[in-house]
């Protein structure tokens, strides 16, 4: 249940944000003499070979991933530093929950519910029995249908609301595929070993849930789960065809919906979920939603029973006894991303928060760690990123003059919000027990739904946020064209008052040029001004972008960051687009900004445009493992960090004259072969 995620997925960056603000050094940088370690980099690497290398490779020799991490960065960095932040404030409303009013209390029980191990081994599963026979008492494939429908249960088709792809303004029910354990349908239907050794270790976990849970003939009802599992990972689209807004853009009527899928109750299912009788329902994928029909029709209700009970152990399996936990960990994180120790309790406990009660404890944050300063010294740098966008339309060759006009009135409508929401979600309705872990979770899923209830089908509030104050992101919102940047992501190590200028244009003017890049990348051309789905590209404008974009992706096709897995050009396209687009905007962006102060000096021997470019790939400073590398490549649109440094930087011809760059250098593009998008 829940807003889809396949409006705001392609838009989201990978977690980080560069560093620094718009004005001059006001002090000391935390980082180096101008905002970089230049202890991370490896000298002995040639720009023009590597350029990740050459700026993070001694960081990359000398850093080992924590063993609870997938990965090690200054994104890590940050996550953990706004992590220990809100871990204070919880542990202190843990120990005097009544301190800060009813909302304190909340937050306080829940991470009081959690830490208690004790509770949770002394329980067992009882806490879970009740889920259980709901389940087990079900005698018709309709109820299950409707169980379909509800917060909390799994089903091949997920339910949700959302604004409207033809008109933004208002809310409608929207459908998506759905359904799956494992990471997305390539780890089903791929062939080799590593994934049939996934598979077997996957069977195994189905097994263990479910005999933990003491539901006997674990193996054979595991058997056909997975069976059940894999027809449907048949039905679903490749990740990189669910990025096509006209292919995933299906209004039905209830009617044409059940004409389309006629073996699931539609209508009873919409009443089950509180949704009643919508008049529109967006379909992204009719043809998945048409294979889970048949799906629903020939899978024994057995089946779909024993599915249902797997997949609510398999989701609440972290607000279980240990063993449940462990078992998640060992599959999940251990065998599919290679993390070999589980995260410390309270950590995990800290992201439980952050998810159920984000915007309570997030009021709470924003007050004691998000200064005033910061929010308008972002403020200035997105005004001068707007001017350069505005310059580079102007100026681009493979623009005509219709779509370039439509573009700097869609630039012209952006609205970027920093820090946190203006106006708060009210939890009050909330109830959480600190003795009741499962059932607090529960709750909080059923509460996230009602909240959706409680909008649909009223006209769509522009100020609600999808990403909480202390969370280190930042997304681009096709829908409402806004750009949003959470509190924790405007501080040091990103957000440095004291760094060099070009410092500051390098790292957080590439990432907020990436974001409002979105607005007029391959997916942003058919989202118009007002957030509405509408092509405001003329044909020659598509055909030229078309051509570059296609030079882009083929460049990316042929990088292979885990062996047999390549980078999919098409499905990390629009980020690929965004990152490149955004760093040409902020390299526009930092030349106005030279000319308006004259050009800098030197500082530790680089020139302002060099310490421009090794400030981009330093906010990109990044390892992780191979498993977990594995599945970005196979499930996520962004591109690993190295190659959002290397497969960038080499299509900007500033940064060729800036190191140099030239024939033989490995990085090396011929001008032809670049790709230029602003």
């Amino acid at each position: 249940m829940g807003v889809k995620a396949w409006i705001l997925a392609s838009a989201a960056i990978a977690s980080v944000l560069g560093a620094g603000c718009v004005a001059e050094a006001a002090g000391k940088a935390k980082f180096g003499t101008w905002g970089y370690d230049a202890s991370a980099m490896d000298a002995s690497v040639k720009p023009g070979d590597d350029f990740f290398k050459y700026v993070n490779g001694a960081w990359d020799k000398r850093t080992e991933i924590a063993p609870d991490k997938t990965s090690a960065g200054v994104d890590v960095v940050l996550a953990d530093e706004a992590e220990q932040q809100v871990h204070a404030i919880v542990e202190r409303l843990a120990k005097d929950p009544a301190a800060a009013g009813p909302g304190g209390q909340r937050v306080g029980d829940f991470y009081a519910a959690w830490m208690d191990e004790k509770g949770l081994e002394a329980k067992g599963t009882a806490p879970l029995k009740p889920y259980l026979a709901r389940i087990a008492a079900l005698k018709t494939k309709a109820e299950v249908a409707k169980l379909f429908a509800e917060p909390g249960f799994e089903s091949p088709v997920n339910v949700g609301i959302n604004p409207d792809l033809d008109n933004p303004d208002i809310y409608v029910v929207a459908l998506e595929q759905s359904g799956l354990g494992l990471p997305n349908r390539d780890y089903y239907l791929r062939e080799g070993a590593k994934y049939d050794a996934f598979r077997k270790a996957y069977r195994d976990y189905v097994i263990k849930v479910q005999t933990l849970a003491g539901i006997p003939d674990a193996a054979a009802k595991a058997d056909a789960i997975i069976a059940l599992e894999h027809r449907i990972a048949e039905a679903h689209w490749a990740p990189e065809r669910t990025r096509d807004i006209e292919q995933i853009n299906n209004p039905m009527t209830l009617e044409k919906l059940q004409a389309t899928a006629p073996q699931l109750p539609w209508a009873a299912m919409m009443q089950a979920g509180g949704l009643g009788a919508p008049k529109k329902v967006l379909v992204a994928e009719p043809s998945e939603v048409k294979a889970a029909g048949e799906l629903f029709a020939s899978t024994p209700l057995a089946v779909w029973k024993d599915y249902l009970a797997y997949h609510f152990i398999r989701t609440h399996a972290a607000y279980l006894p240990h063993a449940f936990d462990q078992a998640n960990f060992d599959f999940f994180s251990h065998t599919l991303r290679d993390v070999p120790v589980q995260r410390e309790r309270w950590k995990r406990g800290v992201q439980l928060i952050n998810r159920g009660l984000g915007e309570e404890v997030g009021r709470i944050y924003v007050a004691e760690h998000f200064p005033p300063e910061a929010e308008r010294q972002t403020g200035e740098l997105i005004a001068n990123l707007t001017a350069a966008y505005g310059e580079r339309f102007k100026s681009a060759a493979w623009m005509d003059e219709p779509t370039r006009k439509a573009a700097l009135v869609k630039l012209g409508t952006f609205d970027p919000r920093l820090g946190h929401p203006k106006k708060w979600i009210d939890y009050s309705s909330l109830k959480i027990d600190r003795h009741d872990l499962l059932g607090d979770a529960v709750r909080v899923e059923r509460f996230d739904w009602s909240l959706q209830l409680s909008r649909y089908p009223k006209p769509v509030d522009k100020g609600l946020w999808d990403m909480v104050p202390q969370e280190v992101n930042a997304y681009y919102n096709p829908l409402a064209n806004q750009i949003t940047f959470p509190a924790a992501i405007l501080q040091p190590p990103y957000f440095d008052p004291g760094a060099d200028p070009a410092a500051n244009y390098g790292g957080e003017g590439g990432v907020i040029g990436h974001e409002m890049g979105h607005g007029f990348d391959d997916e942003g051309r058919h989202f118009d001004e007002t957030g509405k789905v509408r092509d405001w590209w003329t044909a020659d404008a598509a055909k030229a972008f078309g051509e570059r974009a296609a030079m882009l992706g083929k460049q990316f096709d042929a990088y292979e960051p885990v062996p047999g897995v390549h980078i999919n050009g098409k499905l990390t396209m629009g980020e690929n687009l965004g990152d490149l687009g955004g760093l040409e905007a902020a390299y526009a962006a930092w030349r106005r900004y030279v000319a308006q102060h004259g050009e800098p000096p030197l500082i530790d021997g680089f020139t302002g445009d060099q310490r421009f470019f090794i400030a981009y790939a330093q906010s990109w400073q990044d390892k992780t493992r191979e498993g977990a590398l594995r599945q970005q490549l196979l499930t996520n649109e962004h591109s690993p960090p190295e190659y959002r440094v290397n497969g960038i930087v080499r299509n900007v011809d500033a940064w060729y004259a800036a190191f140099n760059v030239k024939p033989g250098d490995k990085l090396y593009l011929p001008p032809e072969q670049r790709v230029h998008i602003w």
